[in-house]
């Protein structure tokens, strides 16, 4: 297994709990605001595992990055015991490992179900990146489709041209560079500044977060191209979770199994609900023509092939699922 940042036995033992001690209390890193439904999904998951360990496993969540993790740090910190337990955004952590950015390859896998068979060829690997940065993947949970925010209606891929917009990770880099955007990767945390600021004209993201950035204070129209799929994966530290007694990590796994499915309920829930909330603001909502998600579409298929021959290791599992989908 790789380790990053040494950590004496002594002081891990401070911060993760040990088996010996009565109760294990794990500080959980979460960098979306309490209000947001991954963080409210970590604390029902909180609760359960309190529950299910009769108290002897107790998780704080730390929303809205208070633990100071920024969201591409998210899997280095588990790794190296800086936190415990983490809600981290996958698709933010390409640099530690390029196969993580798969399903947010455009247009692979737009729909929930898609996902959903993706992760069945998909799931193995990153619990085997997971293992090698010294951490255990315990459920994942997608967010609603990426959905592009601009100041003006996006008709034709002309209406594209040019426009700064930010993106979470470098297939987004790739898809809208071949779209003719000028495309910025950064993190959620600097997204309402960089729009405040003018440093971006429009944003690439999921209904939730146009909720949580008040988006309408910035920009008039939000389409729902659900170009981009992207989940968050709840991971813990190796070290922690060795510490446990052998019951209580069955009874967290099972937890996190049996609350996972719902927790994609969530998701789908979610993305109606805050389509709602951005009308009720003044965004107007659209979907693409038949005729742009053609153009769309085209625009990112040749980036699924790229993808493989830069990340071979992933192209097993883009393949069979494909295979699967008939294509």
């Amino acid at each position: 297994m790789k380790h990053g940042i040494g950590i004496g036995a002594a002081s891990l033992s401070l911060m993760l709990g040990t088996a010996a001690m009565a109760e294990t209390a794990w500080d959980m890193s979460v960098v979306w605001p309490e209000g947001n439904f991954h963080t409210q999904n970590a604390m029902t998951f909180a609760e359960a595992v309190s529950a299910a360990t009769d108290g002897e496993v107790k998780i704080t969540v730390h929303s809205g990055g208070a633990l100071g993790i920024k969201g591409p740090e998210g899997m280095a910190a588990v790794r190296d015991g800086l936190v415990p337990i983490a809600d981290i955004l996958m698709s933010q952590q390409v640099g530690e490992n390029p196969a993580l950015g798969v399903e947010t390859l455009p247009f692979l896998a737009p729909t929930l179900p898609d996902l959903a068979l993706l992760h069945k060829f998909y799931r193995p690997m990153i619990e085997d990146i997971a293992e090698d940065m010294n951490q255990k993947l315990l459920y994942m949970v997608p967010w609603p489709g990426q959905a592009v925010y601009s100041p003006n209606k996006i008709e034709t891929l002309d209406d594209l041209q040019g426009l700064t917009i930010r993106v979470v990770d470098a297939n987004g880099d790739s898809f809208f560079n071949a779209l003719g955007a000028a495309p910025l990767q950064m993190p959620w945390g600097e997204v309402v500044p960089s729009l405040a600021a003018g440093t971006i004209k429009g944003v690439t993201t999921s209904s939730s977060s146009g909720v949580d950035g008040a988006f309408w204070e910035f920009m008039d129209n939000m389409s729902s191209f659900n170009w981009q799929a992207s989940s968050n994966i709840v991971t813990v530290n190796l070290d922690a979770w060795n510490a446990l007694h052998p019951e209580d990590q069955a009874a967290i796994e099972t937890t996190a199994a049996g609350l996972e499915g719902s927790f994609w309920m969530n998701s789908a829930q979610e993305d109606e609900a805050k389509i709602a909330t951005l009308e009720e603001n003044g965004m107007t909502v659209s979907a693409p023509s038949p005729e742009l998600k053609a153009g769309l579409i085209d625009a990112a298929r040749p980036l699924w092939d790229a993808f493989k021959e830069r990340v071979p290791e992933a192209a097993p599992v883009i393949d069979n699922y494909l295979a699967v989908r008939g294509e």
